[in-house]
């Protein structure tokens, strides 16, 4: 339920149109209430959520929050895991998932720790290198999540890490990446 300014259809602000959206690209079925139209709802939901703003997301009856937690629970994918968990979208099977992560940025790196702080030398490297070429990369730490990290083993057909992916396709690992760098070939893979 989502508690707005206006209808789905006319949003009256910028973060009841942002959560609508939101809903709609994650195929959330929801119902909705204009605050707008009933003073004493508007006012009684605040003090009864603790939630001073509009709008406000419920899942299941329990409050999730405004259009800026929504925002970042989606590019988490924290939103869509609590809407499986709660029966709200079919459950996501590890295929969809794998699927969802590497398409969530156009190059994507699956390594040991993160850009910032990697775990291993072979993801250090290629992160390293794909900031050198001023590449913007998306990347998950496999060893946060036994599931991808098995899972995306078996998906891609390739069994070490890092992973790279442009645009949902792999690339290879870091072999193959130190390669396309040392030819001058990586950017340029990578922009196609």
């Amino acid at each position: 339920m989502l508690f707005m300014k206006g209808k789905p259809d006319e949003p009256k602000c910028g973060f009841s149109r942002k959560v609508v959206e939101i809903l709609q690209q994650e195929n959330v079925p929801f119902e909705s209430f204009d605050i707008l139209t009933d003073e004493e709802v508007r006012q009684g939901l605040k003090v009864y959520s603790n939630w001073s703003s509009y709008p406000q997301l419920y899942i299941k009856g329990e409050l999730i929050g405004g259009s800026d937690i929504v925002l970042e629970m989606q590019k988490s994918g924290e939103l869509r895991k609590n809407l499986h968990e709660k029966g709200i979208l079919p459950a996501e099977t590890v295929q969809d998932r794998l699927k969802n992560l590497i398409a969530s940025s156009p190059v994507m790196l699956f390594m040991k720790g993160t850009p910032d702080a990697p775990r291993c030398g072979f993801s250090s490297r290629v992160a390293d290198a794909l900031r050198q070429e001023g590449l913007n990369f998306g990347s998950f730490d496999i060893l946060t999540d036994e599931e991808v990290r098995q899972g995306l083993k078996v998906y891609s057909n390739w069994p070490t890490y890092p992973q790279l992916y442009y645009k949902s396709e792999l690339i290879g690992g870091h072999d193959i990446v130190m390669e396309l760098r040392n030819n001058g070939e990586l950017k340029s893979t990578l922009s196609e």
